[in-house]
């Protein structure tokens, strides 16, 4: 089964969100919802419950809650706070976790791109990440990537969205 390029893809979602807030048009502070869909993620109705309870597991040792997954699209909650939004950092959801890096990072207006490049013992190959910031309260992109999570050929891609929801977070759920 492929649940580990799944994963890979979960996270490069988040990845997507967080770099959204470096383009000149600041991403809106408080709670957003961020997606992305792929061929792959349709194959998630296919997975038996206990490897998906797998993947969920996989998913909190990089810090992180299993999106939601239906039709062919994972969708989870972020809290940007106003910090993050005003940075030119963007926050990093995981990809240290995981052995993986943004490089080559550039924008040109509201579109930003960056590289993704993974090296580690879970985690090996490179991808890139493309948003458009469409006004506060909205991005879309596209990731790829091609490599090897836990010895498993990979080569996916996603596509990838998100809308600000609300000016205030849950308690708890501020991304790193």
């Amino acid at each position: 089964m492929r649940k580990l390029p799944l994963s890979l893809m979960l996270l490069m979602t988040l990845h997507m969100g967080a770099h959204a807030a470096e383009n000149k048009m600041q991403m809106k502070p408080g709670l957003w919802e961020m997606s992305a869909s792929s061929e792959l993620l349709n194959l998630v109705e296919q997975i038996p419950p206990n490897q998906m309870q797998n993947l969920s597991n996989l998913a909190k040792q990089y810090g992180f809650d299993m999106p939601k997954i239906q039709n062919g699209a994972a969708t989870s909650k972020v809290c940007i706070t106003p910090e993050m939004a005003a940075q030119n950092i963007p926050p990093s959801f995981y990809h240290r976790q995981s052995g993986c890096e943004a490089r080559n990072a550039s924008r040109v207006d509201n579109r930003y791109s960056a590289d993704l490049v993974c090296n580690s013992d879970q985690v090996n190959g490179q991808g890139k990440a493309e948003a458009t910031l469409n006004t506060p309260e909205s991005f879309s992109g596209k990731t790829s990537f091609k490599g090897s999570v836990r010895g498993v050929a990979v080569d996916e891609s996603a596509n990838t969205s998100g809308r600000w929801l609300a000016a205030s977070c849950p308690v708890g759920k501020a991304a790193n």
